[in-house]
């Protein structure tokens, strides 16, 4: 879908990592480098909003000499790339302890992630005595998927979405990326209408149609090309530096 109006002065680019502003090795091409390099400079805020955690993503902010703010966790987290804690949103241990009956039941692999550390395919005994940010299904079954998807998005307290085909990851219900963003906002003094979201999978819809130019990507999931704007080449084919000319610096 293209817009068919006069696209609004972009004052914040939001970015997810993986599937988007990271190729499929995990690396951050030079275009896409130079594109965030010059919108720094023209005074646009750029903030990488990922389901990552703080720990996986602040050497990227780095590499990129970021200024503004990370969103991380799905907006469970929001720092200043100072190193500040800005915001935090926490999933009840209770759920947490839900979410792990329902993975032994299964047979998954999953993720969970407390304040301090990412637990993979194992989870601490005394998992009420943690903080916990968020957790995450991994399965490559879709018939177990698809059941445990549908169930937990029954769950009035949880937030559900995914950032591949194959997992499920949830967050406290209210915490997404478009939430975090609104709040930045606030501090930066500028409207959602002034965003521009990147991203390919439904833990970035919230914040593809809440901003004022919503981005997927090439190799996005269907239902999220659905939702935006404007579709970009993909994450092996410089797609973020492609939407931040299109949106920040076209005449």
């Amino acid at each position: 879908m293209e817009i068919n109006m006069t696209s609004p002065q972009i004052k914040l680019i939001a970015l997810d990592m993986d599937g988007t502003l990271l190729n499929e090795h995990h690396e951050v091409s030079e275009l896409n480098r130079s594109m965030i390099k010059e919108a720094q400079k023209q005074g646009i805020d750029v903030v990488l909003c990922t389901g990552r955690s703080l720990m996986a993503c602040e050497d990227y902010a780095k590499e990129l000499n970021l200024t503004s703010y990370l969103v991380t966790g799905n907006g469970s987290e929001i720092w200043h790339t100072s190193g500040e804690l800005v915001d935090r949103s926490e999933l009840k241990s209770e759920l947490i302890e839900m979410m792990w009956e329902l993975r032994n039941k299964h047979q998954t692999n999953h993720w969970a992630a407390s304040v301090d550390k990412v637990w993979k395919n194992e989870m601490p005994e005394d998992i009420p005595n943690f903080d916990w940010l968020k957790f995450g299904f991994d399965i490559e079954d879709d018939e177990v998927r698809k059941t445990i998807f549908d169930l937990l998005s029954q769950h009035d307290e949880l937030e559900v979405s995914n950032s591949s085909l194959t997992n499920i990851e949830i967050n406290a219900a209210g915490v997404n990326k478009a939430v975090a963003l609104t709040k930045l906002c606030e501090k930066l003094g500028c409207e959602m209408e002034n965003v521009l979201a990147v991203g390919d999978s439904l833990n970035d819809m919230a914040m593809i149609k809440e901003s004022g130019v919503g981005v997927a990507m090439g190799n996005a999931q269907q239902i999220v090309k659905d939702q935006a704007n404007w579709v970009t080449t993909s994450h092996n084919e410089d797609g973020v530096a492609r939407a931040i000319e299109k949106f920040c610096f076209s005449s």
